[in-house]
């Protein structure tokens, strides 16, 4: 199966999700990034300022960062080929990149009975 790496910038904690005022792009990133491994895709996300080193150990990554700076952060590598710089895909993008079917999630709930638990 493919591995998504997520190279993303310097952030609070390791998925960006905490802290005071939370991102709402980086709750939807996060959330998809759930989503893909959920559907068995392997996601390694990495942060800037607590694993340097896995940027400069990359090849692409050192690269872009250094033609271009930290602005082209998130940088998303799919078996490591960048795949989107600057952004985060979104769940689309990521289905599409990984091949994963975004069919839509079961639901129990219908209109003429209550939502189960």
């Amino acid at each position: 199966m493919n591995t998504l790496h997520v190279y993303d910038p310097a952030l609070c904690c390791p998925s960006g999700v905490c802290g005071p005022s939370v991102d709402k792009e980086l709750i939807r990133a996060q959330s998809d990034f759930e989503w893909l491994k959920s559907k068995g895709v392997e996601v390694v996300r990495h942060n800037l300022a607590q694993q340097p080193m896995d940027f400069a150990n990359e090849p692409a990554v050192r690269d872009r960062l250094q033609r271009q700076g930290q602005d082209v952060l998130p940088l998303v590598l799919l078996d490591g080929e960048i795949m989107a710089a600057g952004f985060y895909p979104t769940r689309s993008q990521l289905a599409g990149l990984t091949g994963v079917n975004e069919e839509e999630e079961a639901s129990c709930c219908s209109s003429s009975e209550g939502c189960c638990s």
